[in-house]
């Protein structure tokens, strides 16, 4: 039973949630204590589903391209050809976490204007580092027995690429797009700064009407999707790890 508990619980989690997104009305005798008088303990100012929705598919394309990049990026210097230009991607994926991401939002806006364009460079610039951290230690230490059975096999290096280090680097890889998803969720709530559909606009709403309740309700859908996401990450990444050591 003990073992069973935690999916239980994420079941219940996940169940808790798309309730609350699909029929948020029936949640408001439990916020109604928490606002004033005649002020609406639900969000009217749209879809919660919607801005879900919106919110994660803001993240999932930020975190695409960035994964996409990163990966590039690290099997780029982990080839002879390309090891000199591992500082200068380091740097690189690096500039993400110099600047806050207010001022990569204050940066990007001039650029590209208002709306989702400004956050997703943002989230793309913030997501980099840890993808590209983790496939460069998974590149880095594959057991040596491994490579050179793929060699004297007579692989290419490009099949041995496709064939042996990147399916023995994922589970590390997938632990960097994890962490990187993670923060990018709740980095993304500022985007409803710059007119960006997120669930920021929520949190923005409560802050301007004293309303603890949208402010609750915004924190705690961000909250309950990135428990949920980091965990499915989790298991994917068990499940790639047991595959890995059993090829």
């Amino acid at each position: 039973m003990k073992a069973w508990l935690p999916t239980i619980l994420r079941g219940l989690l996940l169940l808790v949630l798309v309730t609350f997104l699909v029929t948020p009305a029936s949640f408001e005798p439990l916020l109604r204590p928490l606002v004033q008088p005649n002020a609406p303990a639900i969000y009217d100012q749209g879809s919660l589903l919607d801005l879900t929705l919106l919110h994660l598919r803001t993240v999932f394309i930020a975190t695409l391209v960035a994964t996409v990049i990163a990966v590039l990026l690290a099997i780029l210097v982990t080839r002879p050809f390309g090891a000199e230009f591992l500082q200068l991607s380091r740097s690189l994926v690096n500039i993400g976490q110099t600047f806050p991401p207010v001022a990569v939002l204050a940066l990007a806006v001039p650029a590209v204007g208002f709306g989702e364009k400004p956050t997703l460079i943002a989230l793309f610039l913030y997501g980099l580092l840890p993808i590209f951290e983790n496939t460069l230690t998974g590149l880095t230490n594959l057991p040596r027995s491994v490579m050179e059975a793929a060699r004297g096999a007579g692989m290419t290096d490009f099949q041995r690429l496709l064939q042996i280090e990147l399916p023995l680097s994922l589970p590390v890889i997938v632990a960097g797009i994890r962490l990187s998803v993670v923060i990018s969720l709740s980095t993304a709530t500022i985007g409803s700064t710059v007119a960006a559909k997120t669930l920021g606009e929520v949190i923005i709403a409560g802050l301007q009407s004293n309303n603890l309740a949208f402010i609750l309700q915004g924190g705690l859908i961000v909250g309950a999707l990135a428990v949920l996401i980091y965990d499915g990450l989790s298991a994917a990444e068990v499940m790639l790890t047991r595959r890995a050591g059993s090829t």
